[in-house]
């Protein structure tokens, strides 16, 4: 493709002509640069792509997006200049790949807790209701329920080049509705510039990344810019923080659900039940095949939406109640020990909080909560999740999540000054392994054991090396 046809939609200056117009590849490794390539200067975090110019150009690199123009430029090589070149690559990578996600219906959802939960429940809600679906999220990529074999580098919400290479392929197989987790880092940073989604869901915010975002305010606010992209919102009327997603939604429509205030969407007659809920909507009754009192949060979000594009309240009745689970969430390892033991991704206070309490409602017996906080994070909420989770447990397993390059007995340290003053019971144990082969000796029937904090994650990252490692298959292993 011609240079000039990716920069439709993007303002920038041309600093150099070059001989090379034809654009084969995009990239923003210039590691990954082959003959032909467009390379993206990105200032990160701990690199900065502007010192890898020559790099790229030595590789096969014709074209080069920078802020920062170098005292030598390249020769042959054209340059443009752009003000930023991460909100620059978005259209950049929309063009390249021919604009598919405008042939297709976005549906984002965003929150601290949530997000892959209610993108299952809608993804699974409009697949059975006779809709090609895609689905985009922390656990991967699928069209229908076949896993899409296509890796990106962030855990969440792809970058833009790798986002749209998706959307491509989802087109190319029939997909004509994507239900994805729309970060706020992937906001922030401009993952979704230039996409208009057809449906914008929230559903809450509590504390977390805040080593990224500075405040509760900021992180906010980078959640809303999807309501001002997004034609419909679906809004969680329960959650303060509605009202700034919804000022940003502007005077368009949307829609609201919750438990606790007057909605749109309110249940009445809600029974936990051991297997999961039931419910009555607009005189519907539900049953909800998933347990705590979370997932009919999330379930509420994902009727909603499936309401919001017209399918029959009868069709999602049955679609509800015949949802499966989530890899990661709330997930239950099957044991002859007459226990529950459950694995669930909760890496924040808000979702400890909300699995440690969901689980009361069942479990007869003790409650025990295992769990650890990430290296390299917002170590605020250290002590918070510590306090949470000895306020809430019987007895507490302090280990490691994934400490990343911090030192793993320092981030149990610090977590373990919010559990000592709640008097709760609590041991330390670094070894994740061992803290799981710990827990599981500790069952009695009517016990249950909450493992948190890496749900689905396959690995544990330490010093910057993923391991292979699995809560689940650990647990496995130590009831073998």
């Amino acid at each position: 493709m011609k240079i000039i046809s990716l920069l439709n939609g993007v303002s920038y200056e041309l600093i150099q002509a070059g001989a090379g117009e034809e654009i084969a590849a995009l990239t923003i490794d210039s590691r990954k640069v082959t003959a032909g390539s467009f390379f993206i200067c990105l200032k990160g975090l701990n690199s900065n792509g502007h010192d890898y110019i020559n790099q790229a150009v030595a590789s096969g690199a014709v074209a080069i997006l920078l802020e920062d123009i170098p005292v030598e430029l390249p020769e042959n090589v054209t340059v443009i200049q752009v003000t930023n070149t991460r909100q620059a690559m978005a259209y950049i990578a929309a063009n390249f790949y021919g604009n598919p996600a405008k042939k297709m219906r976005l549906i984002g959802v965003t929150g601290t807790n949530g997000k892959t939960t209610t993108t299952y429940f809608i993804e699974e809600i409009l697949r059975n209701l006779g809709r090609k679906t895609g689905l985009i999220g922390t656990v991967g990529i699928k069209v229908g329920d076949k896993p899409l074999d296509i890796e990106f580098a962030t855990s969440t919400t792809p970058d833009p080049i790798e986002l749209h290479l998706i959307f491509e392929k989802m087109l190319s197989l029939g997909v004509t509705d994507v239900v994805m987790e729309v970060t706020s880092h992937a906001l922030a940073l401009y993952k979704m510039e230039g996409l208009s989604f057809e449906i914008g869901v929230f559903t809450n915010l509590t504390q977390d990344h805040l080593d990224f975002h500075g405040t509760m305010e900021n992180y906010a606010l980078a959640k809303a810019q999807l309501f001002a992209q997004s034609k419909f919102a679906v809004v969680n009327t329960d959650d303060e923080y509605t009202q700034i997603m919804l000022k940003h939604h502007g005077s368009d429509p949307y829609l609201t659900y919750g438990l606790e205030k007057n909605a749109d969407l309110k249940v009445a007659n809600l029974e936990y039940l051991l297997d999961g809920s039931s419910f009555e909507l607009g005189g519907t009754k539900y049953k909800l095949p998933v347990a705590g009192k979370f997932n009919v949060y999330n379930i509420l979000a994902a009727i909603g939406v499936a309401q919001t594009l017209g399918c029959h309240i009868e069709g999602i009745k049955h679609a509800v109640a015949t949802l499966s689970g989530v890899p990661g969430r709330i997930q239950s390892v099957p044991n002859n020990l007459g226990a529950h033991i459950l694995v669930d991704y909760a890496h924040s206070p808000d979702g400890l909080t909300n699995i440690i309490t969901s689980v009361r409602e069942f479990a007869k017996g003790k409650v025990i909560t295992l769990f650890g906080c990430g290296g390299d994070r917002d170590k605020t909420k250290r002590p918070i999740m510590g306090e949470i989770v000895g306020r809430l447990s019987d007895y507490c397993i302090i280990t490691s999540d994934n400490p990343r390059t911090e030192d793993p007995f320092e981030i149990i340290a610090q977590t373990e000054a919010g559990v000592k003053p709640t008097g709760t019971a609590y041991e330390t144990c670094e070894n994740r392994r061992d803290a799981i082969f710990k827990g599981v000796k500790m069952l009695k029937p009517g016990d249950a054991l909450i493992i948190a904090g890496k749900g689905h994650e396959d690995y544990q990252e330490i010093n910057g090396v993923k391991y292979p490692f699995s809560d689940y298959d650990t647990a496995m292993e130590a009831l073998r």
